[in-house]
């Protein structure tokens, strides 16, 4: 396979994975959805209860889709919401002590599950990925703030 061909296998792989992943996850925990795991795991890497709009940039979620989210966990008790102090149209989110409980009684089986999707990975590989992911990410990121696409909105 050619550099080209790798790539587009590659391109093409990440979606497939996408949907295996979130398949699996779905089914590790019947409780949560996986983009709900996600959704709380990125509250959890701000240092303050971030708005509803800074969880959904930061994981990639559109606006509407990450209220929803935070909805239906604001409703199991997962999360509280609240209105921002400063600005009352923006709305701040914050992982509850039933969300913190929660994920402390789940973390090994959370642990034996990453350690199954990255059986024979070997620390030369798994470091090879995870820079590879870095970059790919950086490049995406690059490509999305420069809104130049290659081709931006042309008919090919």
């Amino acid at each position: 396979m050619n550099k080209l061909e790798q790539k587009a296998y590659i391109f093409a792989v990440i979606f497939t994975l996408s949907n295996k992943l979130q398949v699996l996850g779905d089914e590790f925990d019947k409780n949560i959805t996986i983009k709900q795991w996600l959704f709380m795991v990125c509250i959890s890497k701000f240092c303050e209860p971030p708005t509803i709009s800074e969880v959904a940039n930061f994981v990639g979620y559109s606006r509407q889709n990450a209220k929803r989210i935070a909805a239906a966990l604001h409703e199991r008790g997962y999360v509280t919401i609240m209105k921002d102090r400063n600005d009352a149209r923006a709305l701040r989110i914050a992982l509850t002590q039933k969300c913190t409980e929660y994920f402390k009684k789940r973390g090994d089986k959370e642990l034996e599950f990453l350690d199954k999707i990255f059986t024979g990975f070997d620390a030369e590989l798994t470091d090879g990925f995870y820079k590879g992911l870095l970059r790919l990410g950086k490049n995406i990121e690059e490509m999305m703030n420069s809104g130049n696409i290659v081709e931006r909105g042309e008919e090919i």
